[in-house]
Formats: C-alpha cells, sequence, structure tokens
C-alpha cells in the first residue's frame, strides 16, 4: 500500500529544523527502502523549509506512523501537524 505523509512544522521553528536535520537525513536514509519520495515543504518566497512530505510503500499505516514516531524531527517536537492517508498513484501509471 502507499501513503502520503504530510508534516506541517510548527511556526517559527527553522531553527529547530535545522538543529535535528543531520539526524533527520542519517534515520530516513535507513528506512529508504520504503520511501518513494520525499522532501522538504516550502515557504511562499521558496526561502524556507515549513514541513515535510513523504510517499511511503508500507504493510500498514501502523507501519507509518511508527517511522514518524520514531524521526528525529518528531522526536524534537518540531511538527504542529502530521496527516497520514492512504495514497493512490495514477500518473505516472505505476
Amino acid at each position: 500500500m502507499q501513503f502520503v505523509m504530510i508534516c506541517e512544522d510548527k511556526p517559527d521553528s527553522l531553527e529547530l529544523r535545522l538543529a535535528n536535520r543531520e539526524n533527520h537525513l542519517a534515520y530516513i536514509g535507513t528506512r529508504s527502502d520504503g520511501i518513494r519520495l520525499a522532501g522538504p515543504m516550502l515557504s511562499d518566497d521558496g526561502e524556507g523549509m515549513v514541513g515535510s512530505l513523504f510517499i511511503i510503500e508500507a504493510n500498514s499505516i501502523e507501519d507509518v506512523r511508527d517511522m514518524n514516531a520514531n524521526d528525529p524531527y518528531t522526536l524534537a517536537g518540531l511538527f504542529a501537524n502530521v496527516t497520514i492517508r492512504l495514497f493512490r498513484q495514477v500518473v505516472p501509471a505505476p
């Protein structure tokens, strides 16, 4: 199954994000077998990071929740909101 995970940063938390970025990237590197696409969401001016977006292949939503729960960004309290939804790829055709 595929899932989309949208993680929105707390306001004015760029310093917190940057302080935990190296550990976050290392952690995501250990989980990359199921990650189909991932990266930061940007501010309207394209200069700052305001969240993260993932497309993840996983057996269950619980697996995605577990991945998020152990992410250094989550452990640092970066996210104001995390949304996880089932996702069906249409374009390009899988």
